[in-house]
């Protein structure tokens, strides 16, 4: 299991967790979520936990929720903007189905690729089209070029909040 240091809490301890209580969480990931987690997203956590930007991960129990909210709706082409080192992509391209497809946009290739072997040895790079840069200006020429009205089933916004209505304005006009 991952650490964040001389305490020995998991680096989802105190970090996007609705609950008040470190212990609680702390005791829900070790007896729900770790024992639950597949052996690709174990490793890649724990590659992205000695990442010094860390804090920005998507925690293990937000990638199980991702992973069944895209199964519940039997999602076949997903968009993620804000990918980091690749785990809620990971979750995103385990649920999806074999010719499922995720277009996966960040600032950063290099953080990217710290998961990409991980998401390689998975067998489940096939399913991504990483695009390094903005997301914004991408998203602005897909409604330009009108070939992606309404293909998309499932976006997981996770970068640039302050952003987030201009994504959302964005995407309603890309999705709907």
């Amino acid at each position: 299991m991952a650490s964040n240091g001389e305490n020995g809490r998991h680096q989802e301890v105190g970090h996007k967790s609705l609950l008040q209580s470190d212990a609680l969480y702390q005791y829900i990931l070790e007896t729900s979520v770790y024992p639950r987690e597949p052996e690709a997203m174990k490793e890649l956590r724990e590659i992205t936990a000695k990442h010094p930007w860390n804090i920005m991960t998507t925690s293990a129990d937000e990638g199980q929720f991702l992973s069944m909210l895209i199964k519940l709706i039997n999602a076949k082409n997903t968009m993620e903007i804000g990918v980091f080192t690749g785990y809620s992509l990971l979750a995103t391209a385990m649920a999806l189905p074999d010719d499922g497809k995720i277009l996966a946009m960040d600032i950063n290739r290099e953080n990217y690729e710290i998961g990409l072997p991980v998401i390689e040895k998975a067998g489940l790079a096939h399913k991504i089209e990483f695009r390094e840069g903005p997301a914004l200006p991408v998203l602005d020429q897909m409604i330009e070029d009108g070939k992606y009205h309404g293909t998309y089933d499932f976006i997981f916004v996770d970068a640039d909040k302050d952003n987030y209505l201009n994504y959302l304005w964005t995407l309603t006009k890309t999705i709907t």
